[in-house]
């Protein structure tokens, strides 16, 4: 099939899962193109089947900001008749699903039916699509979609929810390429560059939102380490970052605590890990938790959103409130004072991630796709 991918081209979940969706798809010998902004990070040009088209925006004075949304629509309509492209799947809700729908509607015009669909990610929703600025475009967009999936259960229900949807909204989940994660373990996992043999390591990923939640991060390693010799790893970058070194810094703490900025080398950084700390706000599914199971490292996180569909209290990590910094440090230690728990934990994650895989994900969306073209 030839499909198109829209999506943020960043370090976010949602960017990520497209990039990697994008990539599978091409192995199995699909032509996918990518529409976005930006090279996608994690994008990585090792099939013929995979390319990449950048969105471009003039400027114009009498804009004070940009209208992203018309270069984008202008953009999806030109890649689709110069590639014969038969799916759009736009990835986050705004403004890609709606200026999908512009697209869509200008091809008509000349005769051409592409389909569109929309996966829903989270904060799309969650947080800004459920503002009244926007709620109505959003409803629309989702509506208009041939079809629309959510990345979790408790992302379905929120959309349905918050939005007077008509859709019949499919779950499917965030995947991880597990092989990936096994290679960084057997190639070079060399620990002792950032840990003392007694030393374990804690590790944060994120886009240091204040959807994150960085300072608890911080606050619960402050409580861990005062018992459990140990370092923590904090993997990003974002407006939080520099509250989170302040709190490092007057926690008395900097000295164990290493940021080292937004990576690409997440597997092996994964790879050195003991535990993995989430203490989110919200996560619509967590794919940061799911990739530190691949990789053997249990997860501490908050009950929040999806998450307790990716990290299973008690078996793969533990599950806390929102907020309780207290909770999630007890448990950390609990983890880290033996061997015995922590790697029965580290393999009950890593079995758990199977579900997870890209080999079963992606026959979801192929079969998505095939059901939307197919000629009745």
């Amino acid at each position: 099939m030839h499909i198109g991918i829209v999506c943020y081209p960043t370090f976010g979940g949602s960017g990520v899962v497209a990039t990697e969706l994008g990539m599978a798809l091409a192995d199995k010998g699909h032509d996918v193109h990518f529409i976005t902004y930006n090279l996608p990070v994690r994008l990585d040009f090792i099939s013929h089947k995979l390319h990449f088209h950048e969105v471009v925006m003039e400027e114009y004075p009498l804009f004070q900001y940009q209208p992203y949304e018309l270069a984008l629509s202008s953009k999806m309509v030109e890649v689709v008749l110069k590639h014969k492209l038969e799916v759009l799947h736009v990835h986050y809700a705004i403004p890609h699903a709606y200026a999908a729908y512009m697209a869509k509607k200008m091809l008509q015009e000349k005769g051409i039916n592409i389909k569109v669909v929309t996966t829903l990610h989270g904060t799309d929703i969650t947080l800004v699509g459920s503002h009244p600025t926007y709620k109505t475009a959003v409803e629309f967009s989702i509506n208009k979609s041939d079809e629309v999936t959510a990345v979790s259960n408790s992302l379905r229900e929120d959309t349905l929810r918050l939005f007077n949807i008509e859709k019949n909204i499919k779950v499917v989940y965030n995947f991880i390429d597990a092989a990936k994660y096994d290679r960084a373990v057997h190639e070079d996992c060399q620990r002792a560059a950032l840990a003392k043999p007694e030393e374990r390591i804690l590790t944060h990923i994120s886009n240091f939102r204040p959807v994150k939640r960085t300072e608890d991060v911080i606050k619960i390693f402050e409580k861990v380490q005062k018992e459990i010799p140990s370092k923590l790893l904090m993997v990003g970058d974002g407006p939080d970052r520099l509250k989170a070194e302040n709190l490092a810094r007057k926690l008395e703490i900097e000295d164990k605590v290493l940021f080292l900025g937004n990576s690409n080398e997440v597997a092996k950084i994964l790879c050195y890990s003991d535990v993995f700390l989430l203490p989110s706000e919200t996560e619509s599914f967590g794919l940061a938790a799911l990739e530190a199971m691949a990789a053997s490292t249990v997860v501490i996180s908050t009950n929040t959103g999806g998450l307790p569909e990716v990290n299973i209290h008690g078996k793969t990590g533990f599950l806390s409130s929102l907020e309780d910094v207290d909770d999630m440090a007890k448990n950390a230690i609990y983890l880290l004072k033996s061997d015995v728990v922590l790697n029965q934990f580290k393999q009950n994650a890593k079995e758990h991630t199977k579900q997870f895989s890209l080999e079963n994900i992606l026959p979801a969306y192929e079969d998505i796709y095939k059901s939307c073209t197919v000629k009745v």
